[in-house]
């Protein structure tokens, strides 16, 4: 294994990338390199396999994804590149970066397989051919087990939070794929931690790597951290709301243990009158989609998670976050409080600690190197109520699949008699729906646009979804 120099330019049009891919990182706005980015992308683009040990928000999948797509050959319409991630979220979140940074390559098909999604549509899908498929452990071995998956030409294989693939038992199903690959390839692994599970994988499947480790993915100073007392498990709900009272923030994400949990503490929220939803395993991958298009489009204030949402969940500017229980691995905690404070933006992260938890804060602060002080819940703010979203969201039941894009949606809502296009939010557009997020005020208005209107010469059904 070798190790990089540690002094890099920063700039990306220091790096031997194509013409197309340098036009669209400046369209982008992305100017400087991260310190993931710096350090790998040399190696990357020289061919090497790459173990990249940074923590969550560093820039790691804008590094992968660019070593992916410098070597990728559009004309040769074969999955060129393999990228394995262990959640859904993820995965949908790195098939979407992915595509941003090919804008500018033509017809570059990228596919994503994940459990908890129709099987035959992900075979259809196959049938078509694709240059990139991002996908979970599980449901990429399924189709090669099947026979829908032909990875005999990849030239690039990449394991996305590696540590969280074999925590959640992948090894095996990690090994049969691999099984599957050309032994002459480039593999790129990053991984949050090194355990000795890591260097196992990466003694298996990578030849001489250049390891690059960013031990910050945050500038220092941007996560302030702070831990208050609870007595017991009861006291919780009612510290939740005091804590978001207190804070006043435009939107959080509350870490649960538990599905139970987190069913519990989302409906105790909404009851006080918080746009309050819940995300976690059990639910169907529709429900997710739209949990999350609701709460990234800012028509949902909070959102009450489990760890299935640590990872992937991308949101650009994340306020704060909420840990209603100390996680059981300290590691988790580093992951959960990463969401905040991204980009250069503050952040805030508090945690509620009973008495049982106070062995949880000592490995805490051991991991951390840093002493934790247990602080008094404040007190409710007189006259607080909490604040409506600004936003809300039209659910279309027309996406992908019926050619359903979002310039279509503005189209639809801003034509004779409709809502001003500044009045429009985030739009997200699935396999078979559309989320739309509009003003608050003018959401009637826009679903009777879309109710007396067309979508591509098409007459869509449509609602405000929301909480």
């Amino acid at each position: 294994m070798t190790t990089p120099d540690t002094d890099h330019p920063r700039d990306f049009p220091s790096l031997p990338l194509q013409p197309a891919l340098l036009r669209n990182l400046q369209d982008l706005g992305f100017s400087q390199m991260t310190e993931i980015q710096a350090a790998a992308l040399p190696a990357i683009l020289d061919g090497k396999d790459v173990i990249g040990q940074a923590k969550t928000g560093s820039g790691k999948t804008v590094a992968f994804g660019l070593g992916v797509l410098h070597r990728l050959q559009a004309e040769r319409f074969r999955v060129q590149a393999l990228v394995l991630c262990p959640t859904r979220e993820l995965a949908d979140q790195v098939a979407q970066e992915l595509r941003k940074l090919a804008r500018t390559i033509h017809n570059i098909k990228i596919l994503t397989l994940c459990g908890g999604m129709p099987f035959g549509p992900q075979i259809g899908s196959l049938k078509h051919g694709a240059h990139i498929v991002v996908g979970t452990p599980g449901r990429i071995e399924d189709h090669l087990r099947k026979g829908n998956l032909d990875l005999g030409e990849v030239q690039t294989l990449v394991l996305d939070e590696a540590d969280r693939m074999l925590d959640m038992g992948f090894q095996a199903v990690l090994d049969q794929i691999v099984a599957e690959l050309p032994r002459q390839r480039q593999t790129l692994l990053f991984s949050a931690t090194y355990p000795r599970s890591i260097d196992q994988l990466a003694t298996r499947v990578l030849r001489d790597p250049v390891k690059v480790e960013v031990t910050t993915g945050h500038t220092q100073g941007t996560i302030e951290q702070k831990y208050y007392r609870v007595e017991n498990n009861e006291q919780r709900p009612a510290a939740l709301y005091q804590l978001l009272a207190s804070f006043d923030v435009s939107s959080a994400v509350v870490f649960c243990n538990t599905k139970k949990e987190t069913d519990e503490a989302a409906q105790t929220l909404k009851r006080a009158g918080f746009a309050a939803l819940a995300l976690h395993g059990d639910m169907e991958q529709k429900d997710r989609d739209r949990t999350l298009a609701l709460f990234a489009n800012g028509s949902a204030s909070i959102l009450v998670a489990t760890d299935v949402a640590a990872r992937g969940l991308d949101i650009e500017e994340l306020p704060m976050v909420v840990n209603y229980h100390l996680s059981r691995d300290p590691e988790v905690h580093v992951h959960r409080i990463g969401r905040t404070g991204r980009a250069g933006q503050k952040g805030l992260a508090v945690t509620l600690v009973s008495k049982k938890e106070i062995y949880k804060v000592e490995r805490l602060e051991e991991l951390m190197g840093q002493p934790i002080t247990l602080q008094e819940i404040p007190e409710l703010p007189r006259g607080f109520a909490p604040a409506r979203p600004i936003m809300s969201t039209l659910q279309i039941d027309g996406g992908k699949k019926q050619k359903v894009r979002p310039g279509d949606v503005v189209g639809a809502l801003t034509g004779d008699g409709g809502i001003d296009g500044s009045q429009i939010g985030k739009i997200r557009v699935f396999d078979f729906s559309t989320f739309v997020a509009v003003e608050r005020k003018v959401a009637k208005k826009a679903l009777g646009k879309l109710a007396d209107g067309k979508i591509k010469g098409r007459k869509f059904r449509a609602r405000i979804v929301g909480v």
